[in-house]
């Protein structure tokens, strides 16, 4: 091995003993604790902190800020006091301290309990209360909804939640530690409370929003590859994930939601996307896999098995990836 070749483990062995980087073991225990226990409702976790001093800030910062400019800079504002906060949470080294961080920015028991429970409903043919719970995990309207459409909510929301709750953490937590991964949820946060187009927040919460399609724009493309991967696994139609995913990825607004959404879809071969109420107001979304059927509690099921082997799949890889990087 050359000189250089022996000085960049040194490096990354410093760094990890030093707690910038994480160790294999302390990824390993925070996804196990994801698994075991999930988000419970008790622990402070640090992404309320982030929602309360968004809506905080919001209130003050909106009251002086007028016309582009002066909204966009209080969206700067705003999202930077959010991430200096979720990087200072991460500035303190003690191992268990960054397991426990590391622990929260992952979702995938929560995200199948919510999926499960709406699932759950669904099969006992109770409507009301699919909707009521699955109202707990998207934002669009949902009193009316049908059963189809409450399956194409749960299976839309597992898809993109894929990303941002599992595949994405793992992969910032694999590149650079807590501080990333922290950052990175603080970054998603925003843009899930006030990264939206529509007014007040068209300029307000620009710069949140473009963040964090930076910030997905590797990890949607990896959950999307993991989708048409644990179709394989699955039985499910693996070739026409990766087709759907080539053909409809990209026709969302957002430049990486539809990935995942897509690869889905084909993987199902049901069509997601099409018209959602927002506080009574409609906004049609492109459909994905148009020719595809609409979808049922049976691809609800499916899906949610394709996630959890997306979340076994990239826990592997970034695992690995950890292990090579302290080799």
């Amino acid at each position: 091995m050359s000189a250089k070749g022996r000085v960049r483990p040194a490096i990354h062995q410093s760094r990890v003993e030093r707690g910038e980087y994480m160790t294999a073991a302390q990824l390993a225990l925070a996804y196990l604790l994801d698994l075991l226990a999930g988000d419970p409702e008790w622990f402070p976790h640090p992404v309320r902190l982030f929602g309360g001093l968004i809506r905080v800030g919001e209130r003050w910062l909106r009251g002086w800020a007028t016309g582009p400019i002066g909204e966009t800079a209080a969206g700067v504002t705003l999202t930077g006091a959010v991430v200096c906060l979720a990087w200072t949470l991460s500035r303190w080294r003690k191992p268990l301290w960054q397991v426990l961080l590391a622990w929260t920015t992952l979702a995938t028991r929560s995200l199948l309990n919510e999926a499960g429970a709406v699932l759950r409903a669904l099969e006992e043919g109770d409507l009301a209360l699919a909707r009521w719970r699955l109202a707990r995990i998207v934002g669009r309207d949902t009193a009316d909804l049908a059963e189809s459409e409450i399956a194409r909510a749960v299976i839309e929301t597992l898809a993109e939640s894929a990303c941002d709750g599992i595949v994405a953490p793992l992969f910032w937590l694999a590149a650079g530690g807590v501080p990333l991964a922290m950052a990175y949820k603080a970054v998603n946060t925003i843009d899930s409370m006030i990264g939206h187009p529509e007014p007040p927040y068209r300029y307000f919460g620009r710069v949140a929003a473009r963040l964090d399609d930076g910030a997905n724009l590797i990890p949607a493309r990896l959950t999307a590859l993991g989708i048409a991967a644990a179709a394989k696994i699955h039985g499910l139609e693996a070739r026409n994930s990766l087709a759907i995913w080539r053909r409809d990825g990209d026709k969302h607004a957002s430049p990486n939601a539809g990935q995942s959404e897509a690869a889905m879809a084909g993987a199902l071969t049901v069509r997601l996307g099409g018209t959602n109420f927002y506080d009574g107001e409609p906004r049609l979304r492109p459909l994905l896999c148009p020719e595809g059927r609409l979808p049922t509690a049976r691809d609800v099921k499916a899906a949610m098995a394709v996630v959890a082997t997306v979340s076994a799949l990239a826990f592997g890889m970034a695992l690995l990836a950890l292990l090579r990087r302290t080799r």
